[in-house]
């Protein structure tokens, strides 16, 4: 307990030595952007990622810009830094290694097709990729999803007998210990 009393009486010295250098008050520990839902400013971004909003209408999605070369670059970087760390490994690997293959040749409508799928949530967009669901109309219209869907289902085509896969429309059973729950799984295989 002696040792967290000395931790905040540290952090509040150096709290207060920093807002004396600055000759301005040291911000609440709940930003005032939080409160009122406007986009955060750049002073407070040591507290949030820069690319934060809340409540400003834009839900949060990512501005295009290629008027210039860096603009590009940073927004190449960003959407494949999306693609490949969403946190669903197998998401991961199949988005990821699609967008750094296409990335490159794709126009601006391209990019806004491919931002809507970036913000779709991972389970929902892997059930609609893998065909495990179907996706809403607006989501199966994107031509982004259609390629990354078509993609996935011809590697599952090619690499794997249908006997092993779940019926389409259907949730993939986990084969690992479906024998021992149900009385009526098949012998062999994890459907």
């Amino acid at each position: 307990m002696a040792r967290f009393g000395r931790t905040l009486t540290a952090v509040r010295r150096i709290l207060n030595a920093t807002a004396a250098t600055n000759r301005r008050s040291v911000p609440p520990l709940l930003p005032s952007p939080i409160r009122t839902g406007s986009v955060f400013q750049r002073e407070h971004s040591f507290w949030f990622s820069s690319y934060s909003t809340l409540g400003n209408g834009d839900s949060g999605t990512i501005p295009v810009d290629l008027s210039s070369e860096e603009s590009k670059r940073r927004l190449f970087n960003r959407l494949l830094y999306r693609s490949k760390q969403r946190g669903y490994l197998e998401l991961d690997l199949v988005l990821g290694r699609w967008v750094e293959e296409h990335i490159h040749s794709m126009d601006e409508n391209g990019i806004k097709a491919l931002v809507d799928v970036l913000d779709l949530e991972n389970p929902d967009l892997w059930k609609w990729l893998t065909g495990q669901e179907q996706p809403p109309d607006v989501v199966g219209q994107n031509p982004v999803f259609c390629e990354v869907r078509n993609k996935i289902l011809n590697n599952l085509n090619s690499h794997a007998a249908p006997e092993t896969r779940a019926i389409p429309g259907q949730p993939w059973v986990r084969g690992w210990d479906d024998i021992k729950k149900n009385p009526g799984a098949p012998i062999a295989g994890n459907q």
